[in-house]
């Protein structure tokens, strides 16, 4: 399917519980203790200007308005401010997104905290538009991995989604992803799908990756609903999907493994199903 970045609003997806606790965390973590400069500046109610500098996708809105509305500021946001477009800004070119009005000494107390968790997410949403743009008219995903930063997956994985692309596995209990150290320990690959099956039941898709054709012959008879083509190159990638989808069309086939945005083009191929890249968080 050939998503891309949209007007969509997917704050609506959010757990707003779980982002309060998030944003307490990050509080506490910057300010654990005085906070001397907050003293120096008082708390006389000022208004500060966020500027974008730089080219890319902005994301990361409903992170940024619950840092500042625990801080009892208040956030205008400019016509500009919409997440999933792209702003050609610069040093030159500087573009307002948002006046933020409270307090200064709580203007300050969120700036670094709002900004870093403002470019984080926005950085994400830019590598992904980038990667999504590389596929061109390809009708597969694009998806990141579950490869994301610790306490700061839902920021990133909500990168992605503004960015155009797809999530792949929220956590380890949405989808079961059966890799080489499950399937070892399992005695084999058939052991293992079989074994999660009898869990998973009808609720849940089972992937397994897969280091050779044989391997995901293996797993597709077994009943995975998805087989990751793990670390292939280009030609042997698209010559062996091929012969999986022929013999099971049914079953979904995943590209991954040092897929960067550059080399991504050469995965194409109407056999692949989905491309999954880890350097989406990673950068």
């Amino acid at each position: 399917m050939n998503i891309t970045a949209s007007t969509s609003d997917y704050s609506l997806l959010l757990p707003q519980g779980q982002i309060k606790q998030l944003v307490e965390q990050w509080m506490q973590d910057d300010h654990p203790s005085f906070d001397v400069g907050g003293l120096v500046v008082g708390n006389s109610v000022k208004a500060a200007r966020l500027l974008l500098k730089s080219p890319g996708v902005f994301a990361g809105k409903p992170f940024f308005e619950a840092i500042f509305e625990q801080l009892n500021c208040r956030i205008e946001w400019q016509p500009e401010a919409i997440e999933g477009k792209y702003n050609n800004a610069s040093g030159s070119n500087k573009i307002c997104l948002a006046i933020i009005k409270g307090p200064v000494n709580n203007l300050l107390r969120g700036e670094r905290t709002a900004l870093n968790t403002l470019s984080r997410c926005s950085g994400v949403a830019t590598a992904s538009r980038a990667a999504r743009q590389a596929a061109g008219n390809w009708m597969g995903w694009i998806a990141g991995t579950r490869k994301t930063t610790p306490g700061f997956r839902i920021v990133e994985k909500y990168g992605l989604l503004v960015g155009g692309v797809a999530t792949h596995r929220l956590d380890l209990s949405q989808m079961v992803m059966l890799k080489d150290n499950h399937i070892w320990s399992a005695g084999s690959i058939t052991s293992a799908v079989q074994l999660a099956r009898q869990a998973t039941g009808f609720s849940q898709k089972i992937e397994v990756e897969c280091q050779s054709l044989e391997e995901a012959v293996e797993a597709s008879i077994a009943g995975a609903d998805i087989v990751m083509l793990d670390n292939f190159e280009p030609k042997q990638l698209k010559k062996d999907a091929k012969i999986l989808k022929e013999r099971f069309p049914h079953v979904l086939i995943e590209a991954s493994g040092g897929i960067t945005t550059a080399t991504l083009p050469q995965y194409l191929s109407e056999n692949v199903d989905i491309i999954s890249q880890g350097m989406l968080t990673q950068g």
